[in-house]
């Protein structure tokens, strides 16, 4: 349904559980029940030559699946970190825009970084890990962390980035458009903002949250306290409205 007049709702959004723990054997048991089917066996002259024993399969841990990670670095060494884990075959986003500089009296085009000290990488918890952690090769690589309150505790917990906001500043930053923003402070406007998914033009295939900034009607995609990317201008004709499921989110 597309939208002609748009309004600043909250929408929420509800994630998954988690897994219930497994059930299987203990290496006890294993011995035990292995001696049962060959008593069975014997007694009805059943070969036990491929016989074995089933066991549920074993749930797959939240550090065990791939996500999009921010991860910082200090003193803009985020392109070295970069091309550092891409030759290792990571997989990641560098977001980078070309702009004009006067050098030596010379005007030079330049390319730098659309997130300062900021870049995304994909992986598995620990796969990323391996790198964060490796103070010889990448000693000024960290992830991004959240803080949340676990009782009385407070806790860093890396920021997973979901797919789908990922896949929209990828096509904001790639969209041969002047006018959007990337700003590293808060944008309240963009927090309230309608759910949309544009469905045209530059920016199609873009979800974010509509309002109007700066005199024009844009989509803004916020990614926690990290960063806001926003849109150019978009007519309400190119929007229309969407809601965000745990199967598109996660893919």
């Amino acid at each position: 349904m597309k939208v002609d007049e748009w309004t600043s709702e909250d929408v929420h959004t509800s994630g998954g559980g988690e897994f219930p723990p497994c059930a299987g054997l203990t290496s006890n048991a294993l011995p035990e029940a292995q001696s049962t089917v060959s008593a069975e066996s014997s007694q009805t002259g059943v070969s036990t030559r491929n016989a074995h024993i089933a066991s549920k399969p074993k749930a797959q841990k939240e550090e065990e699946i791939p996500h999009w990670f921010a991860l910082r670095t200090t003193y803009g060494r985020e392109k070295k970190a970069y091309d550092y884990m891409t030759a290792k075959g990571i997989t990641a986003f560098y977001p980078t825009t070309d702009t004009v500089k006067l050098i030596k009296g010379k005007r030079k085009v330049v390319t730098e970084s659309r997130l300062p000290n900021i870049f995304f990488a994909y992986g598995t918890e620990e796969q990323l890990k391996s790198f964060v952690y490796d103070n010889v090769n990448l000693p000024f690589l960290r992830f991004y962390y959240r803080h949340v309150h676990v009782g009385r505790r407070i806790e860093k917990i890396p920021l997973i980035v979901p797919d789908y906001q990922m896949d929209s500043l990828k096509i904001i930053c790639a969209a041969d458009a002047d006018n959007t923003i990337v700003s590293l402070v808060e944008v309240p406007k963009f927090e309230k903002g309608q759910l949309v998914k544009v469905i045209d033009g530059a920016f199609k295939g873009v979800v974010g949250r509509v309002a109007r900034w700066q005199g024009q009607q844009r989509v803004g995609v916020v990614v926690d306290d990290l960063v806001t990317v926003v849109t150019a201008y978009v007519p309400s004709a190119f929007l229309e409205n969407f809601q965000i499921n745990n199967e598109y989110v996660r893919k």
